[in-house]
């Protein structure tokens, strides 16, 4: 894809919905030739639902916003604030928010995509899902709009959300959803629960060594979707950590990979 000439243009702390004590904000990158009807993608941060924010993923948003997205990188509430499933409630205000602007961001609302790393790419496959749990839309605002994306993309993403033995403080599960949770609940919070015939077109990158989230995460997901002949492709970087992407070739690596993801399926 063709680099733009000029300046990207970016809009920061743009509140875009409420999310509990605190307003949720998001910082929107804008090509730098003004157009309409243009494809956009939301970029979910990573940091194991606990920790992590909007600036995390700023890279990928400035990259893809060169080549012709409009891109956000969103906040959510985190495990410490406020139990599952309120991220999936911030995220799809946050893609409620670029449909209900679309006109003045210059998006088409029926090409929202939406792109997350380790969590978040947890959270953009929740996103993806076309079943589910109707508290997970929430309230945060513009609810009169679809939360629907037209594609994904999950970076080291956990697909089952597991109820493990461990210390809670050590539990990234647990914290996320609560010592109230039922086994039923967990299920309900796991991406690999909601592979249907209408998921929409995935993405999934993983680095093969992965000791945090491992590439069964993915490889499992993966073999779902192709099982449902989901548009699908799966893109394991050899011997590389979690979160190997930090490393800037290797983002960018990545970067052009979502690129020609996204152009062909928004």
């Amino acid at each position: 894809m063709k680099i733009q000439e000029g300046r990207v243009s970016i809009k920061e702390a743009v509140q875009i919905g409420a999310g509990g004590k605190e307003p949720l904000l998001a910082d929107i990158f804008l090509p730098p030739i003004e157009d309409s009807n243009r494809p956009a993608i939301l970029f979910v941060h990573g940091g194991g639902w606990i920790e992590g924010d909007r600036f995390q993923l700023r890279g990928y948003g400035i990259l893809l916003a060169r080549l012709g997205f409009v891109t956000m990188c969103n906040s959510y509430r985190l495990s410490n604030e406020a139990h599952w499933p309120a991220q999936i409630q911030d995220v799809k205000c946050a893609i409620r928010y670029l449909r209900a602007n679309a006109q003045k961001l210059g998006i088409d609302p029926e090409r929202i995509g939406v792109s997350g790393n380790s969590a978040g790419g947890h959270l953009s496959l929740m996103a993806a899902a076309t079943s589910y749990d109707d508290s997970f839309e929430g309230d945060g605002g513009n609810n009169d709009v679809s939360s629907k994306v037209k594609a994904t993309c999950a970076i080291y993403p956990p697909t089952t959300i597991r109820q493990l033995d461990l210390d809670p403080l050590e539990n990234a599960y647990a914290m996320l959803m609560g010592s109230e949770a039922s086994e039923e609940d967990y299920k309900k919070a796991s991406p690999m629960n909601y592979v249907s015939q209408d998921f929409p077109p995935c993405m999934l990158v993983h680095g093969s060594t992965d000791s945090v989230v491992p590439l069964k995460e993915s490889t499992g997901f993966y073999d779902k979707l192709k099982e449902k002949n989901i548009p699908a492709s799966l893109h394991v970087y050899a011997e590389e950590e979690h979160a190997f992407d930090g490393e800037s070739e290797k983002g960018r690596s990545v970067a052009d990979l979502q690129a020609l993801f996204f152009k062909k399926y928004l």
